[in-house]
């Protein structure tokens, strides 16, 4: 049997960093956004997402995104 991967939605994570622990290593925060749409593109998503790192107080380190999908038998 098939199996087929059906979508059902993305997350934008936003790495920042929070500073550096006391070995010298950086110290990450996340702010993820659920519910975004799976079908929205990889530079749309970018975009909001510099926008958005644009208003926060800590740097932005790196931008994620996470699809989800269910897997179905067909």
């Amino acid at each position: 049997m098939a199996v087929s991967k059906v979508s059902i939605g993305s997350v934008l994570r936003l790495e920042l960093q929070a500073g550096v622990d006391g070995n010298g290593n950086p110290v990450f925060r996340n702010k993820s956004l659920s519910n975004v749409k799976p079908t929205a593109s990889d530079q749309d998503i970018f975009d909001v997402a510099a926008s958005l790192a644009a208003l926060q107080e800590l740097p932005l380190n790196n931008i994620i995104r996470i699809d989800n999908a269910h897997l179905v038998e067909e």
